[in-house]
C-alpha cells in the first residue's frame, strides 16, 4: 500500500485545523468511526474536515474536544477557521455558502431577490450596489465574483438537487434595463433546464402563505443533519435543531402546494423574457 499523502497544513487555516485534528485523533488511537460515534455526523464529514475541505461546526468541536481531551482547543479555533473561508461573502452567510458545496439537495425560497445560484453578473452587481452603497469598487467586485463562483457547484459530477420557489414579484421587479432583464430571465430558464432543477413561481395574487417572513433555504446532506438558513437584511441564521427544522420543512411543503406547477412557472419566466424584450412587461 502506498504511503498516505497528508495535506499541506500550511496551505490555509482550515488545512492547519484539519491536520491538527488528524494528529490529535491518531495520537489518541481513535479511528474516524470511533471519533464520530455519538456526534450525529458521518465519517466522510470528519474526513473532509481533516483534509481542510469543511468547517468544523461548533457542536462537533465540543464533541471532539471532549473525546480527545484537547481542553477546548477545537472549539476555540472554530471562529478562526470560519473567518478564513469568507472571501467575498457576507460574514453571516459564509457557513451556509460552504455547506451548499456538500449538500445533496438545496431548496430556496426567494420573496424579494433571486437566489444567488441564479444570478447573472449584471443582476448581482445591481443588487450588491443597492444593498452595499458604501462598499468600494474592489469590495463590490469581490462580492459579485464570490456570488457567481458559487454557481460552479452545478458543474460537479453529482450536483445538488436544486428547487427554487420565487415570489412572482422577483421576476417583475425591474432591477436592470429591459434587455438585461430579458437576459436574466433567459439565464434562469437555461440554468433550470440544464441542471434538471425545479422552479416554481408563487403568484403575486397569493394573499397569505407559510413563508411570508423572508428568505429561507433548506439543505440536506448525505452525512450530516438537515439545516435551515434564514436571512434578513444584514443578518442570517443557521438552524439545526431537529424539531424546528422539521417545522420549516413542512412549511416549505405547504409553499410548494401554493405555488404554480414547474412547467407553468418556467413558461412564466420565458414569457417575462419576451415581455422585457418587447417593452410589454407587466407592472
Amino acid at each position: 500500500m502506498p504511503p498516505r499523502k497528508d495535506p499541506d497544513a500550511s496551505a490555509s487555516v482550515p488545512a492547519f485545523y484539519g491536520a491538527e485534528l488528524r494528529y490529535q485523533r491518531e495520537a489518541a488511537g481513535l479511528t474516524l468511526e470511533q471519533l464520530a460515534e455519538g456526534s450525529y455526523r458521518g465519517i466522510s464529514f470528519l474526513s473532509q474536515i481533516e483534509r481542510g475541505e469543511r468547517r468544523m461546526p461548533e457542536d462537533l468541536a465540543r464533541h471532539v474536544d471532549e473525546k480527545l481531551k484537547t481542553d477546548g482547543f477545537f472549539q476555540r479555533r472554530c471562529e478562526d477557521a470560519r473567518k478564513a473561508r469568507q472571501s467575498g461573502l457576507s460574514e453571516y452567510f459564509a457557513d451556509a455558502a460552504e455547506m451548499e458545496q456538500y449538500a445533496e439537495a438545496i431548496e430556496d425560497w426567494a420573496p424579494l431577490v433571486l437566489p444567488g445560484l441564479l444570478h447573472t453578473a449584471a443582476y448581482s452587481l445591481a443588487i450588491t450596489r443597492s444593498t452595499m452603497p458604501w462598499a468600494s469598487g474592489d469590495e463590490i467586485e469581490q462580492m459579485v465574483a464570490a456570488r457567481l463562483k458559487r454557481a460552479k457547484l452545478f458543474d460537479k459530477e453529482k450536483p445538488p438537487h436544486f428547487w427554487a420557489i420565487l415570489d412572482e414579484t422577483v421576476i417583475r421587479r425591474r432591477v436592470l434595463p429591459p434587455e438585461q432583464m430579458a437576459d436574466l430571465m433567459d439565464h434562469i430558464a437555461a440554468v433550470i433546464r440544464a441542471t434538471s432543477s425545479i422552479l416554481q413561481i408563487l403568484p403575486a395574487t397569493t394573499v397569505a402563505h407559510p413563508f411570508a417572513m423572508g428568505v429561507t433555504r433548506v439543505m440536506t446532506f448525505p452525512d450530516a443533519p438537515t439545516v435551515v438558513y434564514t436571512e434578513g437584511l444584514h443578518s442570517g441564521q443557521l438552524i439545526d435543531y431537529p424539531a424546528l427544522v422539521k417545522r420549516y420543512e413542512r412549511s416549505y411543503d405547504l409553499l410548494r402546494a401554493a405555488a404554480l406547477p414547474p412547467e407553468a412557472s418556467l413558461a412564466m419566466v420565458e414569457a417575462a423574457a419576451e415581455e422585457y424584450r418587447n417593452g410589454k412587461q407587466k407592472a
